[in-house]
């Protein structure tokens, strides 16, 4: 109860700021992630070598073709909640990735090589970069699960991931190599298309329980995700070396942050998303960033980099007690609904 009255209190004195999209609003291009016009549109656009769908996930383009091979089959399912496919709760997925390609967290951070760079390969994705090798965990996993589904239907071929240069061991590339050796993590992402396919989005069912019924995917989608960062980031701790001090925090930061997200079930179509994406970095951190005082940083981009920080640091200083208290308060729709309020109030002025 204390929780919920401070959540209360913390709301109404902190008023949300950033108006909502109407229902009917349809985007502009740069609503979307950059090349979305470019990437596959759908798993049969990709390259059929050995009668295999071959995929480069270090490319990303092929890494965004696989997104937007997700969203595309699974539209039919989020048509209710937006025009053009804009109310798919797997918005945030490419959205995020595209956050990272535009502020340069894909390219190679040791500049050992030119991947990810405008002077040598842009769309390459290098697998020092921790941002990428985290990301492949929420794509291609997601993906592989969703073939595993049946989202896509019967594929005439098999899918396989091509691997990276390096690490190859970091990850996994097909439907029976990722079952077997991350079979909890599939597990969810599994379940959450499977359940997504079958259920919740089924046009027998009425329209009035819509709104729970998308609760119910998003915690499904949120527990996926979650599984997802918890697997990776032990994985790419050796990675966070070639970050600056305050990029490695504010990466280890940002994941614990996810969790908090996670248990209010928050919403991950593609206007809700890109209207809290102007609030992360614009740029990787480097040495001598001062968090609170970037100059370069609108203030709330400051702000959220100072909350997340906090917020981590007394995570780890309690044992997980501030996560603890908050997933228990986030246990009803009524909560998380507090708790989504609450995550919007802390971007405004």
């Amino acid at each position: 109860l204390g929780i919920h009255v401070l959540l209360t209190v913390t709301i109404t004195l902190s008023p949300v700021t950033a108006a909502a999209w109407s229902e009917n609003e349809v985007p502009g291009e740069d609503e979307y992630p950059p090349m979305w016009d470019l990437a596959p549109e759908n798993l049969l656009d990709f390259p059929v070598k050995n009668n295999k769908i071959v995929i480069n996930a270090w490319n990303y383009q092929e890494r965004l073709g696989v997104y937007k091979s997700l969203l595309n089959s699974s539209a039919k399912y989020f048509s209710a909640f937006g025009p053009q496919n804009t109310g798919n709760i797997l918005w945030g997925l490419p959205l995020q990735h595209a956050w990272q390609f535009r502020t340069g967290r894909l390219a190679d951070p040791s500049g050992a090589t030119s991947c990810g760079y405008e002077d040598g390969d842009l769309l390459c994705q290098s697998v020092r970069s921790w941002w990428s090798c985290m990301n492949y965990y929420l794509a291609v996993i997601p993906f592989l699960g969703a073939v595993e589904a049946g989202l896509f239907g019967q594929l005439p071929f098999e899918v396989e991931i091509l691997p990276p240069e390096d690490q190859k061991d970091d990850f996994c590339y097909s439907v029976a190599d990722c079952w077997s050796r991350m079979p909890k993590l599939m597990d969810d992402w599994k379940a959450f298309f499977e359940v997504n396919n079958v259920t919740f989005f089924s046009p027998t069912h009425p329209a009035t329980s819509s709104s729970f019924k998308l609760d119910h995917a998003l915690g499904l989608m949120w527990k996926a995700h979650v599984t997802s960062i918890a697997y990776a980031l032990p994985k790419f701790q050796d990675s966070l070396k070639y970050l600056s001090d305050p990029e490695a925090n504010f990466g280890e930061d940002w994941s614990n942050a996810v969790e908090f997200l996670a248990a209010t079930h928050f919403n991950t179509d593609l206007p809700t998303t890109n209207k809290f994406q102007v609030f992360l970095p614009p740029r990787m951190l480097v040495e001598g960033d001062v968090l609170s005082s970037i100059s370069d940083f609108s203030p709330q981009q400051n702000k959220v980099l100072v909350s997340l920080r906090a917020l981590h640091k007394a995570n780890k200083l309690t044992g997980g007690l501030p996560l603890k208290l908050w997933q228990k308060a986030m246990s009803t729709e009524a909560g998380r609904e507090i708790g989504r309020k609450l995550i919007e109030s802390l971007t405004s002025s």
